[in-house]
C-alpha cells in the first residue's frame, strides 16, 4: 500500500494516489497526504486507478478529506474507479457526496 500525492503547479489542485489496499492501515498516510500542506488547495482529486481493495473504513477518510476540504462546498473528485469501486461507492451513495469520473 501506498499513499502519494502532488499539488499542481499553482497550488489549486491536489492530486492523491492510492496504491494497493485502501483499508485502515492505509489512515496516516493518507491523512497526512492533505494535511501537510500550509495553503489549503480548492480542489482535491483522489486517484483510484492502483487501488486494488476498499473497505468501509476507506470510505470514512474519503468522508474525513471532504470535511477537511469544506464539506457540502468542497470540491472533491474521485477518478479511475474500477467497477467494483464504482459499486461500493454507489451502494453507499457517495455518488452523490463526491464527483466520481
Amino acid at each position: 500500500m501506498s499513499v502519494t500525492s502532488e499539488v499542481s503547479l499553482d497550488g489549486k489542485q491536489l492530486t492523491i494516489a492510492i496504491k494497493g489496499r485502501f483499508d485502515f492501515g492505509s489512515h496516516q498516510h493518507f491523512r497526512e497526504a492533505y494535511e501537510r500542506f500550509y495553503k489549503v488547495p480548492d480542489a482535491y482529486t483522489v486517484d483510484l486507478k492502483e487501488a486494488t481493495y476498499l473497505d468501509s473504513s476507506a470510505l470514512g477518510m474519503l468522508l474525513l478529506l471532504r470535511d477537511h476540504a469544506g464539506g457540502d462546498d468542497s470540491q472533491v473528485t474521485l477518478i479511475n474507479c474500477s467497477p467494483d469501486v464504482r459499486k461500493i461507492l454507489a451502494i453507499s451513495n457517495f455518488d452523490k457526496l463526491f464527483d466520481i469520473n
